[in-house]
């Protein structure tokens, strides 16, 4: 991504829908793009887990956690995965764990907050929905650009 989401708000900002969440970056790339790919899920990673061990051919995973921070959606060996993959970058409504690992990671990743306890393994949640975060809605296929300054989204 080389243009930032200011200057993007600046030229096109009523085709674009700006999250008000406050994300803390973990990834080594603060800045990315990609269309977007959707997880909706609470306190479970395994369905965000096993897209992520497809082909992200630079699509960015955004995950509704519910704003969540009782247990990571993350860790280092899934965020491995999505850059084994070829993912841009995920965004999450969420916690995330092992972040010192994470800043390591040639890949953007964007989160509420850490915790060290693992999701739940029950497979429950939504791919490819449509999910509102920070005020914005997100569907499957929307291009999301993310850097210092926040997230936008096109609508």
């Amino acid at each position: 991504m080389t243009t930032s989401t200011a200057d993007l708000w600046d030229e096109r900002g009523a085709e674009l829908a700006s999250l008000t969440t406050q994300f803390r970056d973990f990834g080594a790339q603060p800045r990315f793009s990609g269309p977007a790919r959707t997880v909706r899920c609470l306190e479970d990673n395994v369905v965000l887990a096993n897209l992520l061990e497809t082909p992200g051919d630079g699509a960015v995973l955004v995950v509704d956690g519910a704003g969540s921070l009782s247990c990571a959606l993350m860790g280092d060996r899934i965020a491995g995965l999505a850059v084994a993959n070829g993912w841009n970058g995920v965004i999450i409504n969420g916690a995330v764990r092992d972040s010192v690992a994470l800043v390591a990671l040639p890949i953007g990743i964007k989160a509420l907050g850490t915790n060290p306890r693992k999701s739940g393994k029950g497979g429950v949640g939504e791919l490819d929905v449509e999910v509102r975060i920070g005020g914005a809605a997100i569907r499957p296929g929307a291009m999301v650009h993310a850097d210092e300054d926040g997230v936008v989204v096109e609508l």
